[in-house]
């Protein structure tokens, strides 16, 4: 009993010694702002997303803010943080998220609440310029062929010569869905080529008689 109610009364003694300050507030506020609006920058600049999302990167500038106060509070009053931790535990968020990149930018946007809101200025920049390097270094990196849709039309009896020349021309492939038609036959075939350019002409030399190539990542189409 005594070792509880010593530890009791060390966290009350704590909670009860830190004053916020409006020095403190500017300070981890004018921190945030620096490190929100780099980050919105690099979502900006380094994002893979074929349509930039505006209103996602204003989301992940301006959480830091609340996090980082929130910290500061939790700091200041025990009474404060119960009541936090209880009124956190009652929301839930229904927005899906489809990318899992932006996953990371909102970890990161929490990131630097919380490390601002504890005052930890030095590791929230290096943990910001280090994640920085790592996105641009893996965003560069081309490990493999480039994915491509092949979407064609052509004549039925066509089909077996079409499937042997996109062999030779890829690395793999996949038929994802046939549609026979009076016209003919319409396929959407996904491909790993190197050279996309090869691939179109050997389409041109076997008859085809429309298709596209389409680069995609992940569930944008480039």
């Amino acid at each position: 009993m005594d070792v509880i109610k010593y530890t009791i009364e060390n966290i009350g003694n704590s909670y009860g010694s830190s004053a916020l300050h409006t020095t403190v507030i500017l300070s981890v506020l004018l921190m945030v702002l620096v490190l929100s609006i780099y980050e919105f920058i690099v979502y900006r600049l380094v994002s893979h997303r074929a349509f930039y999302n505006r209103s996602f990167n204003i989301c992940i500038a301006v959480l830091p803010f609340f996090i980082a106060t929130i910290i500061l509070c939790l700091q200041s009053n025990i009474v404060i943080t119960l009541g936090t931790i209880g009124a956190l535990a009652i929301l839930r968020f229904r927005t899906a998220v489809k990318d899992p990149v932006d996953m990371l930018y909102l970890l990161w946007s929490v990131h630097t609440g919380i490390v601002c809101g504890c005052q930890l200025y030095e590791v929230a920049v290096l943990t910001s310029l280090t994640v920085t390097i790592v996105l641009i270094v893996l965003e560069h990196i081309s490990v493999g062929r480039k994915p491509f849709v092949l979407v064609l039309h052509c004549a039925e009896k066509n089909e077996s010569g079409i499937i042997k020349r996109i062999s030779e021309n890829t690395g793999k492939y996949r038929v994802k869905s046939r549609n026979f038609t009076g016209k003919g036959l319409d396929m959407v075939i996904e491909i790993s080529v190197k050279c996309p350019e090869k691939l179109t002409e050997s389409l041109r030399e076997a008859g085809v008689e429309k298709f596209s190539v389409l680069e995609y990542d992940s569930e944008d189409i480039l």
